[in-house]
């Protein structure tokens, strides 16, 4: 006999879920408020609209003339580090879940562990040392490189484990039919880890785009900045001019609004996917 919700139950339920929007979306919309104010505007009314007339259109314009070759460096760096993330995580899937091979366990478990290892922040010397050796110093690769390897460890510890639960007469299907290692890789386990792969290609390209000890260190030119260090130099630089800084930041954050809108389905499927199996 199911449970019938009181309408005090139901109030309470959508107000919790309101104040968590609130809380979620309200600093995004002053910071949208603040990009059409001047500076007096600013000091005066920060958390509110002012009239339509006496908006500051020109703050966007300015704010995107200079924060568009940092986005631009941040998406070639972020697609391209998720897409190597992807691939190398897939393949490095596929081998410790479908093969059997001298010392796999190990090796399995010390990619793992490795997850325990500190960030960039506590490697820095170590990281920055390793970037100057290979001839990557102020160059958008080493950011790449880095990236796609941080994200490895966490995709394979949770692809292989979704792998492992497809079964194994439809790789024994594409083995009759012909089909090698790469193309049952392509043809069994992508179409089925589809929620699983975006879900971590998001996640990566997340912590890649947001990346700021590393791009901080290593580029030096101006026009190779990521966003989020550029942004912080625009902050220094421009420390009054909260209109346009306000727009800078509100641009920013556009590419990772339209990757959630189009990818949100892909993302939810992916999270509840392990939630579904058994």
């Amino acid at each position: 006999m199911s449970r019938r919700t009181t309408p005090a139950a139901e109030v309470v339920k959508y107000g919790i879920v309101l104040a968590v929007l609130v809380f979620a979306f309200y600093p995004l919309l002053v910071t949208v408020i603040i990009s059409f104010k001047t500076n007096a505007q600013y000091e005066s009314n920060p958390f509110f609209f002012d009239a339509l007339d006496t908006w500051q259109w020109h703050n966007w314009a300015e704010a995107w003339a200079i924060v568009k070759p940092y986005i631009t460096n941040s998406i070639f760096v972020s697609v391209t580090a998720s897409a190597c993330t992807l691939v190398m995580v897939t393949l490095a899937s596929y081998v410790f879940a479908r093969y059997r091979f001298p010392l796999k366990n190990v090796f399995y478990y010390l990619i793992i562990a490795s997850m325990f290892l500190p960030g960039t922040a506590a490697t820095l010397v170590t990281v920055f040392w390793l970037i100057r050796n290979l001839g990557l110093v102020n160059n958008l690769w080493a950011l790449v490189i880095m990236g796609a390897a941080g994200g490895q460890v966490a995709g394979i510890f949770i692809l292989r484990q979704f792998i492992e639960e497809i079964p194994k007469e439809l790789f024994e299907s594409a083995q009759i039919d012909g089909a090698g290692h790469l193309r049952q890789v392509w043809t069994v386990v992508v179409p089925l880890s589809l929620p699983i792969l975006a879900t971590l290609t998001i996640l990566d390209f997340l912590g890649t785009w947001n990346q700021v000890m590393l791009p901080l260190v290593v580029l030096k030119d101006e026009s190779k900045l990521t966003i989020p260090v550029g942004l912080l130099r625009l902050e220094g630089e421009y420390v009054k001019q909260w209109g346009q800084m306000m727009a800078g930041y509100a641009i920013a954050s556009i590419p990772l609004l339209v990757l959630f809108v189009f990818t949100m389905r892909w993302f939810v499927r992916g999270v509840t996917a392990g939630a579904i199996k058994g």
